[in-house]
C-alpha cells in the first residue's frame, strides 16, 4: 500500500490532507483515485490507514480508517557524521533512518572536503531531510529522524550535556570495542543510556585536535576493528551496533 508523509503540524486525525507534492505523486505518478486505500504517517510515531475521499493534484483529501501508534524508540541515537564527498551523505541519511537513528548532524570538520555557506547549509539540510522522509516511506519507519544543518564539531559538542553517552569512532590506540564501552556505561548508570551521540569522522579521520576536543567533552573512543573503513561503512557499523544493543526493546 502506498505510503505518504503528513507533517505533525498538519496532522488531523479527523481529516487528513496531502500537500501539493504528495498529492501530485499520488494522482499523477501512482494514478490513485477516489476510494483507493493508502497509508500516511506523521513522523512522530502515528500511522493511519486511509481512503482517498477527493481533491486533486494540489490537495488530496483522505478519510482516516484506522490510526495506530508505533512505540517510541527506547533510546535516542544521534549520528554526528562528517560530510563526505559526492552523494554519499544521501546514503548515510537513508540508512541511518532505516537503522532507527533519531537525528543526524552533518559535520564540517577540518578534513571535510565539502564546505558551504549559510545559504547552502540550509539547502543541504532540506535535501537530506527529504531523503529521510523518502526512506521512512520505503521502510515503514514511523519515527522521522531530524536532520540538522551542517555545523562544526565544536558547535555540536556545545550540547554535550544533552547526551548521557557520547562515543567517537577512532583509530587511536586507546579506542575500545563498543560492546565494552556500552557495558561500562550501563554499569555506571544502572541501566541502558537513553540519549546517545556517536561521532564518525571524514576519510582520514578526525584531527588530533578534534579528537582531543571530543574527549574533553566526554566522548569515549570506540574501535571499529582493525580494518580502516570508509566513512559510510563506519556510520552503518556504529548505527547497527547501537540499534542492536539499544533499540531492540522498542521493536
Amino acid at each position: 500500500m502506498p505510503r505518504f508523509y503528513i507533517p505533525p503540524a498538519r496532522w488531523n486525525a479527523g481529516s487528513l490532507l496531502l500537500d501539493a507534492d504528495e498529492s501530485h505523486h499520488a494522482t499523477g505518478v501512482l494514478r490513485l483515485k477516489t476510494g483507493d486505500r493508502v497509508t500516511v504517517f506523521n513522523g512522530e510515531g502515528e500511522q493511519a490507514a486511509a481512503e482517498i475521499a477527493g481533491g486533486g493534484k494540489r490537495a488530496l483529501e483522505l478519510r482516516p480508517l484506522e490510526i495506530t501508534a508505533s512505540p517510541k524508540p527506547s533510546c535516542r541515537i544521534t549520528l554526528g557524521q562528517a560530510v563526505p564527498k559526492g552523494k554519499t551523505m544521501d546514503l548515510i541519511v537513508q540508512k541511518a533512518t532505516e537503522l532507527g537513528a533519531s537525528a543526524v548532524v552533518p559535520l564540517l570538520t577540518e578534513r571535510t572536503v565539502v564546505q558551504c555557506d549559510a545559504r547552502e547549509t540550509e539547502k543541504k539540510r532540506e535535501k537530506w531531510q527529504t531523503v529521510a522522509v523518502e526512506a521512512c516511506k520505503q521502510c515503514g519507519q514511523n519515527w522521522l529522524p531530524a536532520v540538522a544543518a551542517p555545523q562544526s564539531l565544536g558547535e555540536l559538542l556545545a550540547s554535550a550535556a544533552d547526551f548521557d553517552l557520547l562515543l567517537i569512532a577512532s583509530l587511536q590506540p586507546d579506542a575500545r570495542h563498543p560492546k565494552a564501552v556500552l557495558a561500562e556505561a550501563r554499569s555506571e548508570k544502572g541501566g541502558s543510556p537513553q540519549n546517545v551521540l556517536v561521532l564518525v569522522g571524514p576519510e582520514g579521520d578526525f584531527t588530533d585536535a578534534e579528537i582531543a576536543l571530543a574527549k574533553a567533552r566526554g566522548c569515549r573512543p570506540v574501535t571499529l576493528g582493525p580494518i580502516i573503513l570508509r566513512a559510510e561503512t563506519a556510520a552503518l557499523y556504529c548505527l547497527s551496533v547501537l540499534s542492536y544493543e539499544l533499540l531492540g526493546e522498542s521493536r
